[in-house]
């Protein structure tokens, strides 16, 4: 792993993010406990990374994050970014009270998130379409990890009887 090909807008968008993406996570009141907190976190981690290493650079090889297709201390980078994408997934599922008639618009609205933040990506040099993939291919990763998310912490709820 190298620190970066070139040190230029990508490297600081993403050192930006991350301050803020952190700063409000420690700043917003907790509304989960620490468990679920770190359990999100990693789920949002290993997530991104299952995805990046099988249709990013891996598998499929549609995009490449940052400045080369070799891997850079950046792109671990981002996996620590989509953690706290996870987390707030959750977090404001809990704010919002989500429930069945909710369910929908919420994975929608994540999913319009989820493309924005793709797309700013995309314009900051962070993430490069190859090989014919297009932005509009991501909706269904995004339909698929929130479902599964927000599934999965439905199941979490039921299993601990968090209220």
């Amino acid at each position: 792993m190298m620190l970066w090909e070139t040190y230029d807008k990508n490297e600081v968008y993403i050192i930006v993010m991350l301050l803020v993406a952190y700063v409000a996570l420690i700043g917003f009141p907790k509304k989960l406990s620490p468990q679920i907190t770190i359990f999100f976190l990693v789920w949002g981690f290993a997530s991104s990374t299952l995805f990046d290493f099988t249709i990013g650079g891996g598998l499929f090889d549609f995009y490449k994050v940052n400045d080369s297709n070799n891997y850079e201390l950046t792109d671990l980078l981002t996996y620590f970014l989509f953690a706290t994408f996870s987390y707030f997934f959750i977090y404001f599922y809990e704010v919002l009270r989500i429930h069945k008639k909710s369910f929908i618009p919420y994975i929608l609205g994540w999913t319009t998130v989820g493309l924005l933040m793709e797309k700013v990506s995309s314009i900051m040099g962070v993430t490069h379409y190859q090989n014919g993939y297009q932005i509009y291919f991501s909706v269904i990763v995004f339909l698929v990890i929130q479902t599964t998310t927000a599934l999965y912490y439905e199941f979490i709820k039921r299993k601990i009887n968090i209220t």
